[in-house]
């Protein structure tokens, strides 16, 4: 029986990306649609959850994708509406690559260490993947700040993620590389999450800090979001910092992506979130 993947992306058009490694990781089909809201998913849901018997019902699953995670959020909330009982199909969520990315450079930055009681600050951290990342570090024991161009967009951020997860950061308006280095005041983490193209710390504010221990880029296009870091770093030491660039972080990213694809398809009521899609990673790091 073919395993057929359903691609549900609230952008207009399916992201490409997220297409390729859905057949990396064993998809036999990926139907990919775009437009996806919490309005209109119910029936392509229903498709899903009445066209297989209970034992070929693991042959189907569903990814839920897109670069706005609020609206993914509500699209995966509508689609566990539908399921009821046995009827239910495995679903993976990672809009914008959120839940990879901040897991895979999570688990790198946590890996044979302890966070607990450190200070951790997520550069341009209000969007997804730094809200995710936010959360892991939190939840791994660390004391986490966000920081953001603008205090407003920073502190919905913050909430967001305490309704959500139950966990607290402190927003920083930091819209200047001058401020985001005062904003690292008495750091043990910084992990870089901002868009692409823009540099967010010049070399000197990390390799001359008093108490950074770990510094990780998440940005692959150039220039660096953190000055400095290469792209391939993946544990070196430079300055007394261990180094983690975005092609070291985004290694694991892939090989977990394609590893949670692969789990979709060995039940039928998995449930793959920022802790589920974590602790994946943290498995796979060494």
């Amino acid at each position: 029986m073919k395993k057929l993947l359903y691609q549900l992306d609230t952008d207009a058009l399916p992201a490409v990306f997220d297409n390729v490694v859905a057949y990396d990781g064993g998809a036999d089909h990926v139907c990919a649609y775009g437009g996806v809201n919490a309005s209109n998913v119910g029936a392509l849901v229903e498709g899903a959850i009445f066209t297989r018997g209970p034992k070929d019902k693991k042959n189907t699953a569903i990814f839920i994708g897109g670069g706005n995670m609020t609206e993914g959020q509500a699209v995966l909330d509508a689609v566990q509406k539908k399921f009821f009982q046995k009827f239910r199909v495995s679903v993976m969520f990672d809009s914008n690559g959120s839940n990879t990315t901040a897991a895979a450079a999570v688990a790198w930055l946590s890996h044979g260490r302890s966070l607990a009681g450190k200070r951790a600050v997520v550069l341009a951290g209000s969007g997804p993947v730094g809200q995710r990342a936010a959360v892991l570090l939190a939840q791994e024991g660390a004391e986490v700040a966000i920081t953001g161009r603008k205090l407003a967009a920073v502190q919905s951020a913050c909430d967001l993620i305490l309704r959500q997860f139950g966990v607290k950061a402190e927003p920083i308006e930091a819209p200047s590389n001058a401020e985001r280095g005062a904003a690292l005041a008495g750091a043990h983490i910084v992990l870089a999450t901002g868009a692409a193209g823009i540099s967010l710390l010049e070399a000197k504010q990390w390799q001359e800090h008093a108490t950074l221990e770990l510094i990780a880029d998440a940005n692959a296009s150039p220039p660096a979001g953190i000055e400095s870091v290469g792209m391939a770093d993946r544990g070196l030491t430079s300055h007394g910092k261990t180094l983690f660039g975005p092609l070291g972080i985004g290694a694991l990213k892939l090989a977990l992506h394609r590893a949670c694809i692969t789990r979709l398809f060995e039940q039928n009521d998995l449930l793959l979130d920022a802790a589920q899609i974590y602790q994946t990673a943290k498995s796979m790091v060494g």
